[in-house]
């Protein structure tokens, strides 16, 4: 059954299940969620804990299944632990999650399990042992934390330790100001709430003190820097481009994922066109998440012509990333990014004869 991590609380409270499956890419959350779990298996006297990790193609899987059909010699009840880093099992890890998933149903009176798996895409979520572990298991979709929710998520910690941000406006930008300087790394965002603890006792917190105790510990990837230039959120995404640059990530890589974005819109934008569906279109071209919901909303402002000049805009781009001078563009790399990110901000917003006249 799956739940949300939200959930997974009053789901163990109810007791109705023996197994939990926890997969995200999120390091914070995973682990603080197997911590809630392992706490609620012990209070229901699952006290003996195997862990058993799957690395490499060579794990003995009967060593798995052999643990789990023995009786504990120490305690009554025990709890199993399968970390599976990689998230995929193999065939003979597949044979021997379906038979575990059906032993552990007959066994639910005194084995608990706990399996531990990175984030899962489509096929992994619908494969044969992931569906035999949901059959039996609350299975729980660890997210990262939208950088929209991210100022809630503070607050909702800062109240856990007894402190909030100041009412109306002035509280808003603190929140605003403290999430800036985490997105994207929510295990730092937490060392610097606990450190507000420690710094100030409880009760309201003003910006002055969030900004003089707060560093800024953010860290981007080009997948999200790639959701904010679809969003046009213009201020974020040269935010993310600046940081991206000074944590030193490769600016080809991020010449492709802007790239990349422009050739599945003019991709979707032609077959569309030509009559075809836009859900089929979107999944052919394997836009899912967040990406297909912005893709949706762009779709009536989408312009053949403008998308056009924006791959050649791209291309010019893309020599200038690789050391190959053009005479209209910035010599510097990223400065080139810069531009090529503003004129696609521009012409998915504009209407074509302005967009065509910048390029």
């Amino acid at each position: 059954m799956q739940i949300r991590a939200d959930q997974l609380a009053a789901a163990l409270k109810r007791g109705a299940q023996r197994m939990v499956v926890l997969h995200g890419d999120e390091p914070l959350l995973h682990q603080e969620a197997a911590d809630a779990v392992r706490a609620w298996a012990r209070q229901a006297g699952f006290t003996e804990r195997q862990v058993h990790t799957v690395s490499g193609a060579h794990f003995d899987w009967s060593s798995l299944l052999g643990a789990a059909s023995e009786m504990s010699l120490f305690a009554a009840q025990q709890l199993i632990e399968i970390r599976l880093p990689s998230g995929k099992p193999g065939k003979d890890g597949s044979e021997a999650l379906q038979r575990y998933a059906r032993f552990a149903r007959e066994r639910s009176e005194d084995l608990f399990t706990l399996v531990l798996l990175p984030r899962l895409d489509r096929t992994q979520l619908s494969s044969a042992w992931m569906t035999a572990l949901d059959e039996v298991a609350l299975c729980v979709r660890i997210d990262p934390i939208d950088r929209r929710a991210l100022p809630a998520w503070i607050a909702q910690r800062l109240a856990a330790q007894g402190q909030r941000v100041e009412d109306a406006e002035a509280g808003q930008q603190a929140l605003a100001f403290f999430a800036d300087r985490v997105e994207g790394n929510l295990l730092a965002a937490h060392q610097e709430i606990s450190k507000l603890g420690l710094l100030h006792p409880p009760g309201v917190l003003s910006l002055a003190q969030i900004s003089q105790a707060v560093l800024n510990v953010a860290r981007y990837d080009v997948f999200k820097l790639s959701e904010a230039v679809l969003g046009g959120q213009v201020g974020r995404a040269l935010r993310m481009l600046e940081g991206l640059e000074a944590e030193g990530e490769a600016a080809v890589l991020v010449h492709w994922a802007l790239a990349d974005d422009l050739r599945m819109l003019l991709r979707v934008h032609t077959a569309v066109a030509a009559g075809q569906p836009l859900a089929m279109v979107l999944r052919e071209a394997r836009v899912w998440g967040v990406k297909e919901k912005q893709v949706e909303r762009l779709m009536p402002r989408l312009k053949g012509p403008v998308l056009v000049e924006l791959i050649h805009a791209a291309r010019i781009c893309d020599g200038l990333v690789k050391g190959i001078v053009h005479p209209a563009w910035p010599r510097d790399p990223w400065q080139a990014l810069r531009r090529l990110m503003l004129m696609t901000m521009e012409g998915l917003t504009v209407s074509p004869p302005m967009i065509l006249k910048t390029l």
